[in-house]
């Protein structure tokens, strides 16, 4: 489940040491420690972490299949926890060590930078291959996040892009040594923790309009 630390301005929510997969449960915790970090006051900024082999592998396709009758709801709790990211009124970066699939790539775009380990682990929108198409919100906030050509091979080859392939691609912001990421994110977000406000979350607001009101969205969240 994952789990929120503080270092100086920094907030550091560590995703889990598993698949990070978007149970129900998963998601509540995650936005308790998004409460947490939109009431407190003063400088702060916050990087998104994990442990292990894996950042985060997407939707929990297991709970959604034995769920079926929930398939909506859970879509729009997915949903809302994105647009959320999105519009954070704080500075967020993703710090990704390992694999970084599905629903969780589409999460480490609702940062706003991101830090990927160059040697290994691949980011992945796999839904082509798999046979689950991208809901409209999914598909605006990949579109708003990336150039449209990476966001067209990206979405319709299911390409792994390894850490320097990604940074090659403006998927992500720097690609550096395992060793590195997370500290690299706190760097990053460390800087720019005096913007915190409701300045940036206005920017943010008007800069991803579009991609905000698909995910928000809950009359037809699966299109």
């Amino acid at each position: 489940m994952p789990t929120l630390d503080r270092q100086d301005n920094v907030f550091v929510l560590d995703l889990g040491d598993g698949e990070n997969r978007f149970h129900p449960d998963w998601i509540a915790s995650a936005n308790a420690a998004l409460d947490e970090v939109e009431k407190a006051d003063g400088h702060r900024a916050l990087v998104t972490a994990a442990t292990g082999k894996f950042y985060s592998n997407g939707l929990d396709l297991e709970w959604l299949f034995a769920h079926a009758d929930q398939h909506q709801d859970y879509v729009i709790s997915v949903h809302e926890l994105l647009a959320r990211m999105l519009s954070l009124p704080v500075v967020t970066v993703a710090a990704l060590q390992g694999h970084t699939f599905a629903a969780g790539a589409m999460f480490s775009l609702a940062h706003d930078f991101r830090v990927m380990r160059a040697d290994r682990g691949y980011w992945c929108l796999p839904e082509a291959d798999i046979n689950i198409p991208f809901t409209p919100g999914m598909s605006a906030l990949i579109q708003s996040r990336l150039a449209p050509q990476t966001a067209h091979e990206a979405m319709l080859t299911a390409r792994r892009y390894p850490g320097t392939d990604a940074l090659a691609a403006g998927i992500v912001d720097r690609a550096v040594d395992e060793d590195s990421v997370r500290a690299t994110a706190i760097e990053i977000a460390q800087a720019q923790a005096g913007k915190a406000g409701d300045t940036l979350s206005t920017i943010k607001a008007r800069m991803y309009a579009p991609a905000l009101a698909a995910l928000r969205d809950t009359t037809n969240p699966l299109g």
